[in-house]
């Protein structure tokens, strides 16, 4: 299975959330609409069929990208080599 780019993923569930929001507040046919195409396409790039499901999934991507970032940024010392020299 392909894996989504993380960044895409987070733009979908920088918009999910803001479009839940803007529903809460003020429902509207056009953000209902929005929130439905945000909410199949988080589905299918995390392959699920239910939008819970999907964020949890996102969520654990990021989580699992940022943490080999991080842990790929440290040299053999646990250090990331920059200084603390201000």
């Amino acid at each position: 299975m392909l894996e989504p780019d993380p960044k895409v993923v987070r733009e979908l569930l920088t918009r999910y959330a803001s479009l839940r929001i803007a529903q809460a507040e003020r429902e509207s046919p056009e953000a209902a609409r929005e929130l439905a195409d945000v909410s199949y396409t988080l589905c299918v790039m995390m392959a699920t069929t239910a939008v819970h499901d999907a964020v949890a999934r996102a969520d654990a991507l990021l989580l699992a990208k940022g943490r080999a970032r991080e842990a790929g940024s440290l040299d053999a010392d646990g250090e990331n080599g920059l200084s603390l020299a201000v």
